[in-house]
């Protein structure tokens, strides 16, 4: 899967949000917000594809916590941004 164009990364004080860049991507209903693992790995990933697999082995290296626990929340993750339309596969 990969980010879509057009969808960037910003801190506003404590919190990260996504921010559409061009015309096809505003959507005024929503904002999303990333927490601080969330927008780390979004950081990480940048602009190359990836799987919620890999994500999930970042944040078991990053954080303690158990790998079925990682990839869940890798899995987690990676379908809300699906859904937020902010990724595709």
């Amino acid at each position: 899967m990969k980010i879509k164009k057009g969808f960037n990364l910003r801190q506003i004080g404590n919190e990260h949000i996504i921010i559409a860049s061009g015309t096809e991507n505003v959507d005024f209903t929503s904002v999303i917000s990333l927490n601080e693992p969330a927008a780390r790995l979004w950081k990480e990933i940048g602009d190359r594809e990836f799987t919620a697999e890999e994500l999930g082995k970042l944040l078991f290296d990053w954080y303690e916590i158990d790998e079925a626990t990682a990839l869940e929340d890798a899995r987690i993750l990676t379908d809300s941004w699906i859904q937020a339309g902010i990724a595709e596969r």
